[in-house]
C-alpha cells in the first residue's frame, strides 16, 4: 500500500481533489488513473480510501469510498533536541523517529549550540515523508525552534526527563525510568552538552536526569535511542 498525505482532506467531504504538484507525482511519476485506488491521510489518524474519478496531473482528483480512524498510542512522546552543527543529521533523527513513533519535537537553541538558526520547512517535508513511508496516520508535531529557557519556563505537565553526560549526579538508566501509557517530555543537548546551569534550572523546574547507557552518544543517536525506548517500553 502506498499512502499519500493532505491536511485538507476531511470525513465530511464525498470527493477530494490534491494540489498541483502531488496531483504530478499521482499521474505523470506513479501513472496512476481513473479507477485505481489512492490511500490517504490527513494526519490527524484518519485513513481514507479513495477512487480516482479525474487524471489530471494538474488536479488528480479522487472519490472518498470510505474512512476510518486508526487508535492512537496509549502514551504520548515529545523530545526536545538541540539541533546538531551538521543539518543531515537532524534530519536522520527526524526520519527515523518518525518511523519508530514519536508524537512531538522541539528544536531547543542552548548555550552550546553550534546552530542557533533552525529553518523548520525542510524538517516538516521530511516528517512527512516519513510518516507516509512507514504507513503511519498521525502526523507528528514540529514545533518552532525554542531556546532552552524559555522552553523550560513553559508549563509542560509530562513526565519530565532530561539526559546530560555530566557524572557528579546520580541517574538512573531511562529504560527503568519509564511508567507504561503517560504522556513523556524528555530534553537532549547539543554536541557540548547541556551547560551546569542548564541542567541545575531544569532539574529545579522537575525533570529527572536519566542515563541512555554507558557509552558517549552523538545528539541525534542518544535522541533516537530515546524514541525506541519509550516505544518499546509501551508495545
Amino acid at each position: 500500500m502506498q499512502l499519500f498525505y493532505s491536511p485538507n482532506i476531511q470525513p465530511d467531504h464525498t470527493d477530494f481533489t490534491f494540489d498541483k504538484e502531488e496531483s504530478k507525482h499521482i499521474v505523470k511519476v506513479l501513472r496512476r488513473k481513473i479507477g485505481d485506488t489512492l490511500y490517504v491521510t490527513d494526519g490527524l489518524g484518519n485513513l481514507y480510501t479513495t477512487e480516482i474519478v479525474l487524471d489530471s496531473d494538474k488536479a488528480c482528483k479522487t472519490h472518498i469510498l470510505s474512512y476510518e480512524t486508526k487508535e492512537a498510542t496509549p502514551f504520548r512522546l515529545h523530545l526536545a533536541v538541540a539541533p546538531t552543527k551538521m543539518n543531515d543529521r537532524y534530519e536522520w533523527f527526524l526520519e527515523k523517529a518518525t518511523e519508530i513513533g514519536i508524537h512531538e519535537i522541539t528544536p531547543i537553541i542552548c548555550e552550546h549550540s553550534e546552530r542557533k538558526v533552525v529553518k523548520t520547512e525542510r524538517f516538516e517535508k521530511i516528517i512527512q515523508s516519513a510518516m507516509k513511508q512507514s504507513l503511519q496516520t498521525y502526523l507528528p508535531k514540529l514545533n518552532e525552534p525554542i531556546t532552552l529557557k524559555n522552553f523550560l519556563n513553559q508549563n509542560h505537565q509530562d513526565e519530565r526527563y532530561i539526559a546530560h553526560c555530566e557524572n557528579d549526579q546520580e541517574k538512573v538508566l531511562l529504560k527503568e525510568a519509564i511508567p507504561a501509557h503517560k504522556n513523556y517530555l524528555l530534553l537532549v543537548g547539543p554536541e557540548g552538552d547541556f551547560s551546569a546551569s542548564e541542567i541545575s534550572l531544569a532539574l529545579e523546574k522537575g525533570y529527572k536526569p536519566v542515563s541512555l547507557g554507558h557509552t558517549r552518544l552523538r545528539t541525534e543517536t542518544a535522541a533516537l535511542v530515546a524514541v525506541h525506548s519509550f516505544v518499546f517500553t509501551n508495545e
